[in-house]
Formats: structure tokens, sequence, C-alpha cells
């Protein structure tokens, strides 16, 4: 039984980073209805600069925080110097577009960091917690915790604030939401920068536990894709549950049957769930409250 809730937690803080690279790109989809491919690199940018700042002799919580408002900053460039302008190339196009944008801050990471694999310190130390038979490395709570705070704070903004309910009328219908005055080409500006920080944030907290390269956002943005699919695509619930769930998934594939094969899920996670559940588990159209 110790050997389950091991790879549980360990499941968990993995989909927890899942969830929050999902979490963006049902965000920008549901604004823009742009699939965001580079949201992964997005992950990885976070991680790099934090990496850099610490590097640079600046301490831990400011290099943390610059490395978050990176992944938002390259976020809203990405928006108003790739997207905005290609607004007529449909929705293969845009696809295209943030792959090119992956392609770039991949190229871009390895030009000033190189092919090296980096790593940031824990939070709180590396002394491990022991819980009976369970062993819970302290970053691990840090990331599952954070991940919590951060849903929280995203309800609670886009239920209460002006701003989240002009992004919730935006993603709802733009044509509405444009005869009522509001600026949805800000609100879809404002989103791409939201979904930069999330994506930055899962970087930062992942760093100590996981190194992080100028790659790595590769297969973390098709986990995130995997884990917005699951959950349905328009669905803001269904996002993180869908990393969740995928995180456990590999983990319990990795602890009781094989490492080599646990990125396979993934791959047949999303081909049973367009076959059988193309929706989602969420339906992918959710109430107003959840569809963000």
């Amino acid at each position: 039984m110790s050997e389950f809730f091991q790879y549980l937690i360990t499941g968990l803080t993995i989909g927890s980073m899942y969830g929050l690279i999902g979490l963006g790109i049902v965000l920008v989809h549901n604004a823009s209805h742009v699939v965001n491919f580079a949201q992964g690199d997005l992950q990885m940018l976070g991680g790099m600069s934090a990496v850099a700042c610490l590097g640079a002799g600046l301490p831990l919580p400011l290099a943390l925080s610059l490395g978050v408002l990176a992944g938002g900053l390259v976020g809203l460039l990405m928006f108003k110097f790739t997207i905005e302008p290609a607004r007529k190339a449909g929705p293969l196009g845009l696809v295209i577009i943030t792959l090119g944008v992956g392609l770039v801050l991949r190229g871009a990471a390895e030009l000033v960091w190189g092919k090296g694999f980096y790593s940031l310190p824990s939070f709180s130390g590396d002394e491990v917690i022991r819980l009976g038979g369970v062993t819970v490395v302290p970053q691990s709570l840090w990331v599952i915790g954070s991940t919590a705070v951060v849903v929280v704070l995203l309800a609670y903004f886009f239920s209460r604030s002006l701003t989240g309910k002009a992004i919730v009328a935006t993603s709802l219908d733009r044509d509405a939401a444009t005869l009522m005055g509001i600026n949805t080409g800000r609100m879809q500006l404002f989103t791409f920068g939201l979904a930069g920080l999330l994506g930055a944030v899962a970087g930062v907290l992942i760093a100590p536990i996981a190194f992080t390269h100028s790659a790595a956002g590769l297969v973390l943005g098709l986990k995130g894709f995997v884990a917005a699919v699951l959950g349905g695509l328009g669905s803001f619930r269904g996002a993180l549950l869908g990393g969740l769930a995928l995180g456990v998934a590999e983990s319990m594939m990795a602890g009781y049957g094989s490492s080599d094969y646990k990125d396979a899920i993934a791959y047949l996670l999303i081909i049973l769930i367009l076959i059988f559940m193309p929706r989602g588990l969420f339906g992918g159209i959710a109430r107003a409250g959840e569809r963000v």
C-alpha cells in the first residue's frame, strides 16, 4: 500500500505541472480559438530564466519571480507579433504559427544556454518528509500546493473581477462582447500573457525536481495538450483534472509496469479520447465560469 501512495504523490506532482500547462492551453483556446503548441516552451523559458537569474547572483525568490514574468512577457509578445497580425490565417495557420514560435523559443534557448541540463535549488531544503512508509520530497508539496493556490486565484479572478468576466464574455461570444463595449483584442492579449505566466509557474516549480533544458518544452507541451483534450478543450476544471489523471497514470505505469512505456500513456489516451470521447471528460463546452 505504501508503494501505491508513493506513486500517487509522484503522479500528482507531475500531473500538477501538466495541469498548469493544460490550463494555459485552455485559456488561450477559449479566448482566441487558437491551440497554443508553444505553451510547453513557455514552461521551459520560465525555468531557464529563473536559473539564469539565480546564476547572476539574484536571491531565489527574485529569480523565481523574474522567471515567471519572463514567461508572461513572451506570451504577450507572442500574441502581439505573431497571432494578432495573422488573424485571417485560419485555425490551421495559427496552429502552425504557434509551432513555429515554439521552434524559435527552443532555438533561442539553445543559443543562450546551450544543450546542458539545469536545475533550481529546492524552495525549502532537500530533507525528505516521511509519512509512514511514504517518502515525500518537500518540493512536491510546493508543486501541488502552489497549483491549488493558482487554481483558486484563477477561479476568483474569472468570477469576481471585471477583467476576468470580460475574458469569459470574449470566450463565449466575441461579437456579443464587442457590442457590449469589451475590447476583445485586449482581452486576448491579456489571456496570452496569463497563459505565459501559468506555463512559467510550472517551469519554476518543477525545476528543482526535474532538470530543465532547451528542448524540455517539446514533450511537456504535448502532455499539457493531452491534459486539455482529456478534460475537454473548453473546460477549465477538466484541464487540471486531465493533467492530474495523466500524471498519476504515468507514475503507476512506471511503478508497476515499465518506465520505458510511461510516455506512451499520453499518446494512447489522446487516441482513445479522440475516438470515443472527442469532447473530453467534461464535454468541452462548460458553463461560463468553468470555461476559463
